[in-house]
């Protein structure tokens, strides 16, 4: 089974990615991009992947973090992925991903997380 550690860590790299896809790009050229729009979507997938799979210790321990959304995020992309609405996704990807990967970074670097 993987540690939070791991699953923290997966995080951080599809959170990074993220950072990497969007290279700068203005929310019209997003919008327009499909590819860049696949990209993205799948980390964002990943991201909730591993967010519900972060033990509940861990998640009770770190409460200001919005486990529960980045999970239902997570769903309606895997599961509702006609309806997903592009502009929600930049919003995301540019405000709550960044604020996201900093909180869990902090979590990793704290000397007390568990393995």
């Amino acid at each position: 089974m993987r540690t939070d550690r791991l699953n923290l860590n997966d995080i951080v790299e599809a959170a990074e990615a993220i950072e990497r896809f969007l290279a700068d790009a203005p929310e019209e050229s997003f919008l327009l991009n499909e590819m860049q729009q696949s990209a993205i979507l799948q980390k964002l997938i990943v991201i909730g992947e591993a967010a519900a799979r972060v033990s509940q210790t861990t998640r009770s321990a770190h409460s200001q973090i919005p486990w529960q959304d980045i999970v239902a995020f997570r769903n309606i992309a895997v599961h509702a992925y006609f309806s997903v609405d592009w502009s929600i996704v930049w919003n995301t990807v540019t405000v709550d991903v960044p604020m996201l990967r900093g909180q869990i970074k902090q979590i990793l670097e704290s000397p007390d997380e568990s393995e």
